[in-house]
C-alpha cells in the first residue's frame, strides 16, 4: 500500500497512525500541498479531487477522504467497536469532526501557523467555533477517558489530529483539562513523537 500525504496535515496523518498502529505495511510518499503538488496531472490522475490523503491499496485501487481510508484499514480490527451502538457513537464523531470540529481548528492552524496569516485578517468565527469545538470535547472528556466506549477508537484518532496542535491555530488548552489529558494519553497510544517529543 501507498499512502500519500503531508506530514504537516492532521488528515494525513490519521490514516498513517491506523496503519502503524495495525502493523499494516506501507510506503509514505510525501506531498507538498503548499508547493502546488495535488494539482499536477499525475496527482490528479489519483485523486481529480486534488486533495490529500490517498491511499493506493495494494491491488492498485485508490481511496481518498482521511475518515473513508481508516475506516478501510481498521475494517475488522480493533478500532472499530463491534457493538452496534458504539460504532454508531463513532461515526457519530467522525462526521461531526468534519464537519464541526475540522473546518475551524485545521483552518486556523494552516492560516496562522502555516500561512503565517495575521490575527487581524483571520475570520474571528474560526475562533469561535474552534472553541466551542474544544467545549463539546471537554463535556465527554471530564467523564471518560476515551470518546467512545472504553478503548481506543477511530474517533480518538480523528479528532486527535488537529487537536494535538490547537495551540499553533491560536487556542489556548488551559480551559480544557480533560482535553489536555486526553491528548497526551492518545499520544503515547499513538507514539506520536511530534508530541511525546521522542
Amino acid at each position: 500500500m501507498k499512502l500519500y500525504g503531508s506530514s504537516n496535515s492532521g488528515n494525513c496523518l490519521k490514516p498513517r497512525w491506523v496503519a502503524e498502529r495495525l502493523g499494516l505495511p506501507f510506503e509514505w510518499i510525501e506531498i507538498d500541498t503548499f508547493a502546488g503538488q495535488t494539482r499536477t496531472p499525475d496527482f490528479l490522475a489519483l485523486n481529480p479531487a486534488g486533495q490529500v490523503p490517498v491511499a493506493m491499496l495494494s491491488d492498485g485501487r485508490l481511496l481518498a477522504q482521511s475518515n473513508a481510508i481508516m475506516l478501510h484499514l481498521a475494517e475488522g480490527s480493533d478500532l472499530i467497536p463491534r457493538d452496534a451502538y458504539e460504532r454508531a457513537k463513532m461515526f457519530e464523531w467522525l462526521f461531526w469532526e468534519q464537519y464541526s470540529h475540522e473546518p475551524a481548528i485545521a483552518v486556523r492552524i494552516a492560516r496562522l501557523h502555516f500561512m503565517k496569516t495575521p490575527e487581524d485578517q483571520l475570520d474571528p468565527n474560526l475562533l469561535t467555533k474552534g472553541h466551542a469545538a474544544l467545549a463539546r470535547l471537554e463535556l465527554q472528556l471530564t467523564t471518560t477517558q476515551y470518546l467512545v466506549g472504553k478503548a481506543l477508537t477511530l474517533a480518538d484518532i480523528a479528532l486527535y489530529a488537529y487537536t494535538r496542535n490547537a495551540p499553533k491555530g491560536g487556542f489556548d488548552l488551559g480551559p480544557y483539562p480533560s482535553v489536555k489529558a486526553w491528548v497526551s494519553r492518545i499520544a503515547r497510544e499513538l507514539r506520536d513523537a511530534d508530541i511525546l517529543g521522542a
